[in-house]
């Protein structure tokens, strides 16, 4: 094995490791939140946002962001500019911005702005206006961000049944 596959693999299994997460994200964790009470939502997405933030999550995600850009300087080195070529940078392109830079700039900053948020000194109709200010336009960003995750996958996929 060369560098370039070792990093085709590493990349593919990184991305892939994020979209499930966040697939299996909106397909349970979000329906099942929607449920909850206003308060309940805000405690669970509190707990949810610190546990969230370890070595395992890290790995992969900040993992894909170094790796797809890497094994497409890689195969850009070996083989030049071609129709696979694009596929990885589409990848890499979409991953920096509609997964990396949507949730930085999205996801992170309602995440902090609830984190900053007191439930317990706040009254009922904080409460509420606070989860109406989180929860959709987190959702709007997280299902915006999944969808481009899944398509970095996917292309990476392709790229590989191309070589």
């Amino acid at each position: 094995m060369d560098l370039l596959k070792i990093s085709l693999f590493v990349s593919t299994f990184l991305t892939g490791l994020i979209a499930g997460l966040f697939y299996s994200y909106s397909c349970s964790v979000t329906l099942g939140l929607s449920k909850l009470s206003d308060i309940e939502y805000l405690k669970a997405m509190k707990s949810i946002n610190k546990e969230i933030l370890n070595p395992w999550f890290f790995s992969s995600f900040i993992g894909s962001l170094i790796m797809i850009p890497f094994c497409t300087w890689l195969y850009y080195e070996r083989a030049g500019v071609d129709g696979s070529f694009y596929l990885l940078l589409a990848s890499a392109v979409i991953y920096i911005i509609g997964v990396f830079g949507l949730t930085g700039f999205g996801n992170v900053p309602l995440n902090g702005s609830l984190d900053k948020f007191d439930i317990a000194l706040a009254n009922v109709q904080e409460i509420k206006a606070k989860r109406e200010s989180f929860e959709i336009p987190w959702n709007r960003f997280h299902f915006v961000r999944t969808v481009a995750n899944a398509t970095a996958f996917a292309l990476l996929l392709l790229f590989i049944m191309e070589i």
